[in-house]
């Protein structure tokens, strides 16, 4: 399974405001840091936006802010927060056409693979994948010294 873009942006966005002093940053320094399209990350930041996972203030000394304590934000949320489509197979989305669907044995083994997959996800949270602060400080461009920064 692979997910989108905006999904990892999400995920590098949380990242970056975990480690960020103050738990803030602008889109446009983290776009500079992630060395991504900043029209990606408005998009992105958005839906975190509406999911209640950050807060953006427009303005001077306005920016994106977590919203929540790290620990409590976890990978699995970010993803369904982020990802529309999780049908791994044709039977475990809306629309089936399957000629074999309800008599086949794959739905419910992938069912379960997709389960166990978010159990892993939901027990990671952003504190544990963003704990590297002076290592994701350093390749994000955060030390003080770096130009921009």
């Amino acid at each position: 399974m692979k997910h989108t873009s905006h999904a990892d942006f999400a995920l590098r966005v949380l990242m970056y405001l975990r480690v960020a002093p103050g738990r803030r940053g602008s889109v446009g320094d983290i776009a500079v840091a992630h060395r991504v399209s900043r029209h990606h990350l408005d998009k992105v930041v958005q839906r975190l936006a509406a999911a209640d996972l950050v807060e953006t203030t427009r303005g001077r000394g306005g920016g994106v802010a977590l919203v929540r304590d790290p620990a409590t934000i976890t990978v699995g949320e970010v993803m369904r927060v982020m990802e529309t489509d999780f049908a791994v197979v044709e039977c475990l989305g809306p629309a089936r056409y399957c000629r074999i669907a309800g008599v086949c044995g794959a739905r419910n083994v992938f069912s379960r693979a997709l389960d166990a997959y978010f159990a892993v996800l939901d027990e990671a949270t952003l504190e544990e994948i963003a704990s590297n602060d002076q290592g994701l400080r350093g390749a994000l461009g955060m030390i003080r010294g770096v130009a921009g920064h």
